[in-house]
């Protein structure tokens, strides 16, 4: 198994036990389902319940918890647009220039800035801030340095996925 670690603060993001698609070569797209959590160890992971099922209780001690914002421990954290592009502007620099001291090649750096740039100005614009509800979560250790995830719901309004960008990630593997 492989683990993705924060470059910046070493949290665990997420692994390859989930899928994992990447998109434009910049970010991990992943999709999440919501899982139900009881007292200690006791985790049914099975699938979201189908749109014509009725919802399920929750016993005593229980709660429906997103898989992958539990498994890794992720905190809910909060960004308005502008000071969630303050942010971005200040880690894509930071990630630069992590590429660059760990011998990334020119290419692979403008290839960096390229995707990150198309990513934002077509998921990230001014409309979808508004529409799309963005969730933000950073790593248990909440270090302000590190990568802020994004949460968001698929076409359908109900299958969650996150975004995690790649070059912020160093893979270990288990």
């Amino acid at each position: 198994m492989i683990i993705y670690k924060d470059i910046f603060g070493g949290d665990e993001m997420i692994s390859d036990a989930f899928d994992m698609t990447l998109s434009q070569d910049v970010v991990y797209e992943v999709d999440c389902k919501f899982i139900t959590v009881g007292k200690g160890a006791d985790v049914d992971i099975g699938a979201n319940a189908s749109a014509e099922e009725q919802a399920e209780t929750l016993e005593d001690g229980q709660e429906s918890v997103n898989d992958v914002i539990f498994s890794f421990r992720l905190v809910q954290t909060s960004f308005d647009r502008k000071s969630y592009f303050a942010y971005l502007k200040g880690y894509m620099k930071r990630v630069k220039e992590h590429l660059t001291q760990n011998g990334a090649s020119p290419e692979e750096i403008k290839a960096f800035e390229d995707g990150a740039k198309k990513f934002v100005e077509s998921r990230l614009t001014s409309q979808s801030f508004k529409d799309a509800q963005w969730e933000f979560y950073i790593g248990e250790s909440m270090d302000v340095n590190g990568m802020i995830v994004l949460l968001n719901y698929r076409e359908d309004g109900k299958t969650p996925y996150m975004v995690f960008w790649k070059h912020g990630l160093k893979e270990e593997k288990v």
